[in-house]
């Protein structure tokens, strides 16, 4: 199984948090910038797609506090209450983001709709391409950066504000478009299209991004590729002591991951070696799985059945 996927995180959690607060602390500056802009470029031209737009950039604010203070409260170590610790803060988090985008693109299409309903007219459209250009910039480069913050350190909640900001670059992109076409012919009612456009956008990445977190939530078990690495991690220690190992399951909170399972052991083996040996398989499921939580149970040779019937539970199966 030389194939199996390797996860690379960082190891000191502090670090984790450190690089992750500076991230949401980013988003929410360029999103609080940017708000203003747009609101101010809105009010000068009329232009609804340009309100719908700050109205987006106002939801992507919202998520990016909400992730500030979600990867904030996931490295809160565990306690009585929260005994497997607060990493699922930021799947929760996460979830939240994505009914504030369909919430936002709701918004949009009514407020869409009501200016295809009214005349309406467009003005200085000048202020408003440079503004929605500026905009489409600064949230490519931010949402870029995001996303490199959000493999680092496996963050769901980043991954999500970055989701929302790649998403208002496109949308600003759609938007600018738009402008570009009602300076050139003339037709207001190409502003409003655009708007409704956006919309739909937006709607699809909200679903896509509570579908992912919720998947989580639920403990949705790890990805196959990383289930065969447990496997490949425990056959790499190479322990003659080890026969078998079943039961495989892990679920992933927050940035971490948790895996539990049973390894069978030779007849013979002392109480002593086998934990030394748990010891070391413990340690390479958590170098292949980027820090996992792993619990091992412990089990003799005759304890269950013929291992023949599931792949991962003979050391021999490839």
């Amino acid at each position: 199984m030389a194939g199996a996927a390797r996860v690379t995180t960082l190891r000191d959690p502090r670090d984790q948090g450190v690089r992750k607060e500076r991230a949401a602390w980013t988003s929410i500056i360029s999103n609080t910038l940017l708000i203003l802009l747009k609101i101010a470029a809105g009010v000068i031209t009329g232009s609804v797609a340009i309100i719908t737009e700050a109205v987006h950039s106002s939801i992507d604010l919202v998520a990016s506090v909400i992730a500030f203070f979600s990867v904030r409260k996931a490295h809160e170590p565990a306690d009585e209450s929260h005994p497997y610790g607060h990493e699922k803060v930021e799947n929760l988090a996460a979830a939240f983001e994505g009914v504030l985008i369909v919430l936002g693109a709701a918004i949009i299409i009514f407020e869409a709709i009501r200016k295809l309903s009214n005349e309406s007219h467009v003005q200085k459209l000048g202020v408003g391409i440079v503004v929605i250009g500026l905009s489409a910039i600064v949230n490519l480069i931010v949402s870029r950066h995001l996303h490199r913050k959000a493999r680092e350190t496996d963050s769901p909640a980043l991954e999500g504000d970055a989701a929302h900001l790649h998403t208002d670059a496109l949308t600003s992109i759609g938007v600018l478009i738009a402008l570009a076409l009602v300076a050139i012919t003339g037709v207001d009612q190409l502003d409003p299209i655009a708007a409704l456009v956006v919309a739909v956008a937006i709607v699809f990445s909200g679903i896509r991004l509570v579908m992912r977190s919720s998947r989580v939530l639920v403990d949705e078990a790890l990805p196959e590729e990383e289930m065969h690495g447990v496997a490949e991690a425990i056959r790499e220690v190479g322990a003659s002591e080890v026969i078998g190992f079943h039961k495989i399951r892990a679920r992933r909170g927050g940035s971490n991951r948790y895996v539990d399972l049973h390894v069978q052991f030779r007849r013979g083996t002392s109480l002593e070696r086998a934990h030394d040996v748990s010891h070391h398989l413990q340690a390479a499921i958590r170098d292949r799985l980027g820090g996992a939580d792993v619990l091992i149970h412990l089990e003799p040779e005759d304890a269950i059945e013929s291992p023949t019937s599931d792949p991962t539970r003979s050391l021999s199966a490839g």
